[in-house]
């Protein structure tokens, strides 16, 4: 219900506020891609709002430009055939303040971008000259990794009522976009195309409510679709993601890192994922926030390094340690290769918390603070199995166990722990989990058990199947758990 009320109210957004036309030319932006219309653009956008409100309009070219500011009643559209290039030049970025981007806004409403085109920002050159500046001492900036601070493709904070659809994105410095504290967002049917360098997020949803994504293609070499949560007194409330199709060298659907404050009443709903390197799902509150009321529903996952994995962590080191709460994980399906799944582009995940073999998914809180009332129903996961105790090994015995670590304050990756000792399902620190007809298909024998529970609490499963070859021996290990029910 509040998804088509969203709809409604953004369809007499479109037909109201954006019903005046300004063609582009008509502020002497130029489409030959040479001439830098920054000041033109900005004109004409200061012109639109001024006047209460409107269209810019963007006819077939290339428009250079550097950092734009959207304001409130104004709309971009870029039509079939516009192409609205990001500068090569640092400095014609605004570097100041907390939006570092080609497009932003900051406390506006009633704003949207829209239509067949594309903003292609020359994300990596842009990148590569900014950090040349920064070895020459011109850019006062930290360099991490040979990383600096550099713009983001679309940044909005603090809007409400933002319409991005249609469009494609593509080859942004970092970040593709970010929305940051918005009300009312409605991403719809575009594309994103982010492999030009590192960290490119496909969107970025942070502490935001009532957004809708869908429809939706995000190609990228960081997480494709992630939620996140920076401050305690927020959260990310009411968001829909659906009908969308990733690819990522790092995680398919991330709600975290950051994890401040939360994340309630999330639905994703019937999502494609391949060539993924990470995670298809993760949820993770390593930062005292919480994660409660998600709904995972109909995700397919193909070539993808891992299929779930939960995780609540502690890397500050406080008293305040996040929570996780009533997750319902259903009609999954995910394939899992015995090779690397983003092996071939160009900004690969990196190799690393090796030796291991080929993780479970998990779900893994910390002593004393379980993840409580999960329910996987309808699951499928096939995993290539081959785990050989001669390349990592954790076996089942109390002792070896008890030595599989914490790692409460680590950044949290389905690969942090290293060897774990189940092949399919690896549960700790847990409470009242639900596992209703799952199916753990291991396509070679393992020298691990598919299932292993430790610490885990009111756990009840039915209609489970494992498949493995060649294993005779009990697949479920259980220790240190209470209240199992098979």
């Amino acid at each position: 219900m509040k998804v088509y009320i969203l709809s409604i109210l953004f369809s007499l957004s479109f037909s109201l506020v954006w019903s005046k036309e300004y063609n582009a030319s008509f502020f002497g932006i130029k489409s030959d891609g040479v001439t830098l219309n920054t000041n033109s653009i900005q004109t004409g956008i200061n012109y639109i709002h001024k006047e209460g409100g409107g269209v810019l309009v963007f006819n077939v070219g290339r428009y250079l430009t550097g950092s734009i500011e959207l304001k409130s009643n104004v709309a971009i559209q870029l039509k079939e055939g516009a192409v609205l290039v990001g500068s090569l030049n640092p400095y014609d970025y605004n570097m100041e303040g907390p939006c570092y981007s080609m497009i932003r806004a900051i406390n506006q409403k009633n704003i949207a971008i829209y239509g067949k085109g594309i903003i292609d920002a020359q994300g990596r050159q842009v990148s590569y000259n900014i950090i040349d500046q920064v070895h020459k001492g011109f850019i006062k900036a930290p360099l991490e990794n040979d990383r600096p601070r550099r713009p983001r493709g679309i940044h909005f904070k603090q809007c409400r009522g933002i319409t991005i659809e249609g469009i494609t994105i593509k080859n942004t410095c970092d970040w593709t976009q970010e929305y940051e504290e918005c009300d009312s967002l409605w991403v719809r049917g575009i594309t994103v195309d982010n492999k030009a360098y590192w960290n490119n997020d496909g969107i970025d949803i942070v502490d935001c409510q009532n957004v809708l994504i869908e429809n939706s293609f995000f190609d990228s070499s960081d997480d494709a679709v992630c939620l996140k949560s920076h401050k305690t007194e927020t959260a990310c409330r009411n968001v829909v993601i659906r009908n969308c199709t990733m690819r990522s060298s790092a995680n398919g659907i991330k709600l975290g890192t950051m994890t401040v404050g939360g994340y309630e009443n999330i639905r994703i709903i019937n999502n494609k994922i391949y060539d993924t390197y990470r995670s298809a799902l993760t949820i993770a509150t390593p930062d005292g926030g919480y994660a409660r009321n998600i709904v995972v529903d109909s995700l397919q996952a193909y070539n993808t390094g891992n299929a779930i994995f939960l995780r609540i962590g502690n890397r500050t080191h406080s008293n305040k340690i996040g929570t996780m709460d009533s997750i319902l994980i259903s009609n999954l399906y995910v394939e899992i290769p015995e090779g690397k799944p983003d092996a071939g582009y160009e900004y690969e995940g990196p190799i690393e918390h090796m030796p291991r073999n080929i993780s479970p998914a998990s779900i893994i809180g910390l002593k004393g603070h379980p993840i409580t009332h999960v329910t996987l129903k309808n699951v499928v996961i096939n995993h290539p199995g081959a785990g050989k105790p001669e390349i990592a090994k954790v076996g089942v015995t109390p002792e070896e166990l008890d030595r599989v670590p914490e790692l409460a304050d680590s950044y949290p990756e389905f690969s942090c722990f290293k060897e774990l000792p189940a092949w399919g399902l690896y549960l700790r620190h847990v409470e009242r989990i639900v596992l209703e007809n799952v199916t753990f298909i291991a396509r070679k024998k393992d020298y691990r058990p598919a299932i292993v529970l430790d610490d885990a609490h009111h756990v009840s499963m039915s209609k489970m199947k494992i498949q493995e070859p060649g294993k005779k021996k009990q697949q479920i290990h259980i220790y240190q758990s209470t209240n199992i029910t098979k």
